[in-house]
Parts: structure tokens; sequence; C-alpha cells
């Protein structure tokens, strides 16, 4: 069975997801790209306040992504 797509925003704190797709342009998909976050990457939600920043564990670095761009990035459960 598929593991159902949703968006990182959706994520809860302390959950690993993998990168399925960004669905936004190719402005910010380049930057998202040059961050390391691209299809198949596994991240771990660190905290995710609602409707304030989603801040991510990639590879041991933290990144913080508003709301709106974590809604771009499709994940799904690890």
């Amino acid at each position: 069975m598929a593991r159902p797509l949703m968006p990182l925003a959706m994520a809860r704190p302390g959950e690993a997801v993998t990168v399925v797709d960004v669905r936004a342009g190719w402005g910010l998909t380049r930057r998202l790209a040059d961050m390391g976050l691209l299809p198949g990457t596994q991240i771990r939600v660190v905290n995710g306040m609602r409707p304030g920043p989603i801040i991510i564990d990639l590879r041991g670095s933290r990144l913080a992504l508003g709301y709106g761009v974590a809604q771009k990035i499709m994940v799904t459960g690890v």
C-alpha cells in the first residue's frame, strides 16, 4: 500500500519523512534543491509551530522554512 502524500507543514514534530515532490515555481524549486531538499531526501521535523516556521533536520543541519514554503514540499512517512 502506498503511503499518502502530505505537505511538509502537516508533519508532526519528531516525525521522519521523505521528500517526494516540490510543487513550486522553478525559482523556489531550485533554491530548495541548492539547500539539499530534493526528491528522495529523508528529513526530520524538529519543530512545526503553525503558522510559524517549520524547522527541519537535514543531514545534521537545521533549516527553518516558512509555513508557505513547507506547504509546497510534498512528503511521505518513512
